[in-house]
């Protein structure tokens, strides 16, 4: 290695750092003009974000829920209120994850609603409806499985899967959901859910625990 090459190497490592911060400075300045459009009541604002985000907040709710009737009225309830609040959206956090905080309200709110009816909140996550959103489990994955076999193999070990992330409390589900489905950091998750990063660590870890006390022998 020649002299030059060691300093070339830190300026091309300086140059590709730049470059990086810029892009993030740019992502946030193009975030924080929009969060502007929709505090000024613009329609095509808020339609644009509604056309973004609600298929991950369907599937957010629906992983929740369990129910794709609930799910589907939970997302227009949680863009309507999405409408109604956001000037008052200070930004502490990304515009997703406060979001995503409404939605799991919306999920909290509908619960204590059937649990004061006395109405039995567990719905079958694998029942079939003419014409419904795709399941949770085809969800998982992004690449379309051609073999029969292996379509029906992977379709059982998501009912599977499900099956344990149903038999979760719900504090439980929300930080598994949220972390290991939808990949949040655990300061979007702690953000999210309104605890602290500590909570969402120590809720994961028995979850997991729990889940894999479930799964033991099934996968």
């Amino acid at each position: 290695m020649s002299f030059g090459e060691p300093i070339a190497l830190r300026e091309q490592a300086e140059l590709e750092r730049i470059a990086l911060a810029t892009g993030t400075e740019v992502r946030a300045s193009g975030e924080a003009q929009f969060i502007e459009r929709l505090r000024a009541g613009e329609m095509a604002a808020f339609d644009t974000l509604v056309d973004e985000k609600s298929g991950e907040i369907y599937a957010l709710l629906f992983r929740l829920m369990e129910d794709r009737e609930e799910a589907r009225d939970l997302t227009q309830e949680t863009f309507l209120q999405t409408f109604r609040s956001i000037k008052s959206f200070r930004g502490d956090s990304s515009l997703k994850t406060w979001i995503y905080r409404i939605a799991i309200n919306q999920a909290r709110n509908r619960r204590r609603w059937w649990r004061r009816r006395r109405r039995d909140q567990t719905v079958s996550l694998d029942a079939s409806q003419a014409g419904a959103h795709s399941t949770f489990g085809e969800n998982l994955t992004d690449e379309p499985e051609r073999n029969p076999e292996q379509l029906a193999l992977r379709r059982e070990r998501e009912a599977t899967l499900l099956s344990a992330l149903s038999k979760l409390k719900l504090p439980f589900r929300e930080v598994v959901v949220l972390r290991d489905v939808e990949g949040l950091s655990y300061e979007e998750v702690a953000a999210a859910l309104g605890i602290g990063v500590g909570t969402v660590k120590s809720r994961l870890s028995r979850a997991r625990t729990e889940m894999r006390r479930q799964l033991e022998g099934s996968l």
